[in-house]
């Protein structure tokens, strides 16, 4: 009986095909945050990233898996996990805000293009708001988690609740958005006034 070939791998080759498949995923990203997911084509992604549609296809898939795999980026490089640990490290009500101000701030700012191309497909996309709760579940999850960790500090006016819900209006991906995007705001003054209008609203009684 012949013995199977065994199928030859080169390293090179899959190092070739991981570079080209980073390289499709950045073109559309920068495409989609640009344009909108709507008005990007494969062969837009395609002449961006310097190969075929075939090869879009082929190492990145549709459209449709190229944003799925960007929002899948998203959420894995938040770093929320990071301003969390910074966060209930802190025993000061301030201090913990502080933390929480920041670290928002360097996800957002880092994730800037990759938040763009994801808040500008909404509108198109087929399934927008479970693609939306998909890329911000974790989030909002980390926001309650430092709803919590304020309340045990030092009871805030209002309910846990409501707490959780102004820490995604002012820290969630719109209240910077709405800032630097819309309004053109340096990250740096909007970090702080989100953190002084929480101070502030947060004030315990």
């Amino acid at each position: 009986m012949p013995t199977p070939k065994r199928t030859y791998v080169s390293p090179r080759r899959e190092e070739a095909a991981a570079q080209t498949r980073e390289r499709i995923l950045r073109s559309a990203t920068r495409l989609f945050a640009e344009r909108g997911y709507g008005r990007v084509t494969v062969a837009d992604i395609a002449a961006e990233a310097g190969v075929s549609s075939k090869a879009v296809f082929a190492s990145a898939g549709s459209k449709s898996d190229i944003l799925n795999e960007i929002v899948d980026t998203a959420v894995r490089a938040s770093g929320s996990e990071w301003t969390m640990r910074a966060v209930l490290a802190e025993r000061d009500h301030e201090a913990a805000l502080r933390a929480l101000a920041h670290g928002t701030r360097v996800g957002n700012e880092s994730m800037f293009t990759v938040h763009e191309a994801v808040h500008k497909a909404l509108p198109s996309h087929e399934d927008g708001e479970a693609l939306w709760q998909r890329a911000t579940a974790d989030y909002r999850a980390a926001l309650r988690t430092a709803a919590h960790h304020l309340h045990a500090l030092a009871k805030p006016a209002g309910p846990e609740e409501e707490t959780a819900d102004l820490l995604w209006f002012w820290f969630g991906p719109g209240g910077w958005r709405t800032l630097v995007a819309e309004n053109g705001w340096p990250w740096d003054r909007a970090e702080a006034f989100l953190l002084r209008t929480a101070l502030a609203t947060l004030r315990t009684p």
